[in-house]
């Protein structure tokens, strides 16, 4: 046993801030509430049902993760978000259609009573959907002002002793960081000058990361990792994760790709198409925003696989992604792979894959556990980027320096021994010899 961190306690209500109201938002606050009812269960969720093995394994030892870190209870969330539209999370649950009715009617009221704040909004950014519900200001700065009485206004309305954001907007067109990106004198002065270049969502983390609050995106376009948010985020002391929510068919990717690579398949291909009917669909028909997410898609293969390291096996694969808008599918996603992979002596071998899944169902739980542990992450002292949340990210962020981790397996084993860091337990190292002597 090591010294723990210290951890302040989680006292208080936390208050879970949401820029963009939609599906994923939704079907999360509305579970939150099922499960706080008794009427669901947090499946997904590490926070609520995994548990973390301590000391050997002949200690028996495997606490829950809830019981074992100081987390914030569901009864403490307090929830506040941005939306283009009007309507109200009961409202905005019932036009995305992903929870059964029923179940909805459950837990109606504390829903009604959530109207989204005037979202900050940039049609250039986003071009397929449109909005009256959105913040009319001079200048960038302005906007990102007005969001910080936003918060301010949150805070006092809800009573919340602690704040975490997480982006849950549509995503924003791709593009590359620019000169007003590289420092925050840069930034700020871009604010003021209304830089094409800033985003909405780069709006929403520098006005969260002036207020002390944490940041995570679970979009795949250019947010906080930006040499200016970068540093704005470690010179305020604030953790910073993302980004592009893991929930459907890279899941399968970075759970299937590394046991490949472990028993030294070759791949020669691997085509990925989906067909999905949300807002996430719609905006993704954009060519502009859909390249953001093909860059994140197309990321994962690359870095699990290391083709530079294994020329012969990886060297020469073919990855293909698509996305096609199907607006009968709604909110159910269908994921169709095909995986061309070649074994002993070359010889050929194909997998097929059929992921009928259910894409804010799959990340709804990733959102709650992102709140707690950001949460937890701030008062352990914690301060920028948090590679140990890449197991919930696409695009995980990373430093300047590293390559990312996508391998699921070595993601979860990460974030493990990072809770047992803060506990002042042993890392886990799964040597195993010690059972031998």
């Amino acid at each position: 046993m090591k010294e723990p961190v210290r951890i302040a306690p989680a006292n208080g209500k936390l208050g879970v801030l949401l820029p963009g109201m939609g599906a994923v938002s939704t079907t999360f606050i509305a579970g939150v509430e099922a499960v706080k009812r008794g009427i669901g269960a947090p499946i997904g969720s590490l926070t609520q049902l995994a548990t973390v093995r301590l000391g050997k394994r002949t200690e028996g030892r495997t606490p829950l993760i809830k019981d074992f870190v100081p987390l914030a209870s569901l009864n403490d969330l307090e929830f506040g978000g941005w939306d283009i539209y009007e309507d109200t999370a009961y409202e905005a649950a019932r036009n995305a259609a992903v929870l059964d009715p029923a179940l909805l009617e459950k837990v109606r009221e504390p829903l009604e009573k959530l109207h989204p704040m005037e979202a900050v909004f940039d049609q250039e950014y986003v071009r397929r959907i449109h909005g009256p519900n959105v913040k009319e200001a001079r200048t960038k700065m302005d906007k990102a002002e007005m969001l910080m009485d936003d918060i301010r206004g949150f805070r006092e309305r809800t009573g919340v002793a602690r704040t975490v954001m997480v982006w849950c907007g549509s995503t924003e067109v791709f593009h590359r960081p620019a000169e007003v990106h590289q420092t925050l004198k840069a930034f700020e002065a871009g604010l003021a000058n209304n830089d094409p270049e800033i985003a909405p969502s780069q709006i929403y983390a520098y006005a969260a990361l002036k207020m002390n609050i944490p940041y995570a995106n679970g979009a795949p376009n250019l947010s906080t990792d930006t040499p200016a948010l970068l540093g704005l985020a470690r010179e305020r002391n604030v953790p910073i994760c993302g980004k592009d929510f893991k929930t459907g068919q890279t899941l399968m990717k970075t759970i299937i790709a590394p046991g490949l690579k472990a028993r030294m398949l070759g791949l020669s291909g691997w085509f990925s198409t989906n067909i999905l009917g949300n807002r996430d669909g719609e905006v993704l028909d954009d060519p502009g925003s859909f390249k953001s997410k093909e860059e994140t898609k197309l990321s994962v293969l690359d870095e699990i696989l290391q083709p530079k390291l294994y020329p012969q096996l990886y060297g020469n694969l073919f990855h293909s992604v698509k996305i096609n808008y199907y607006p009968p599918r709604g909110d159910a996603k269908e994921g169709w792979d095909n995986i061309d992979i070649f074994g002993w002596l070359g010889y050929p071998m194909q997998i097929k894959i059929n992921f009928l899944c259910r894409d804010s169902i799959l990340a709804a739980p990733l959102v709650l556990d992102l709140v707690l542990f950001m949460d937890l992450a701030q008062r352990a002292e914690m301060r920028g980027i948090q590679e140990w949340l890449s197991f919930y990210f696409k695009a995980p962020l990373h430093a300047p320096n590293l390559y990312p981790e996508h391998d699921i397996f070595i993601q979860l084993m990460k974030l493990k021994n990072t809770l047992r860091w803060m506990r002042g337990e042993d890392l886990i190292t799964h040597l195993g010899l010690e059972y031998y002597d």
